[in-house]
């Protein structure tokens, strides 16, 4: 009969992070614990949300701002065609991003309709 080894067990101890300190090139974040420390970062938060789209009413207006520039696209006599075709998709790449899509047709022939004078 074989003699059975008892289980081998091990033990690693972590590494405890100071705030600020970095791992491997990556600085350790950690969330805040003092109330103006929450404030700030819900403040943070908050002014993200609002540049990278903000709430549903501002996105509204945004998404109609956006349809008003489109139905009024027209090119300016001192820019190119590649110019005016880059503002051209830079508008319709706006509207997508906010749910409004405009087929492939509509953008050819606003373009091709700006084009001729």
């Amino acid at each position: 009969m074989e003699a059975i080894s008892p289980p081998m067990v091990a033990a690693v101890k972590l590494p405890v992070l100071n705030p600020g300190e970095t791992v491997d090139g990556v600085e350790q974040t950690y969330p805040p614990t003092t109330a103006e420390e929450k404030l700030t970062s819900k403040n943070e938060l908050k002014a993200s949300g609002t540049l990278f789209g903000g709430d549903k009413e501002s996105k509204k207006t945004q998404k109609t701002l956006l349809k008003q520039q489109y139905e009024n696209f027209n090119r300016s006599s001192l820019e190119g065609l590649d110019q005016t075709y880059d503002r051209l998709q830079k508008l319709i790449s706006q509207l997508e991003i906010l749910g409004e899509t405009i087929s492939q047709e509509d953008m050819n022939l606003k373009l091709l309709r700006r084009l001729i004078p």
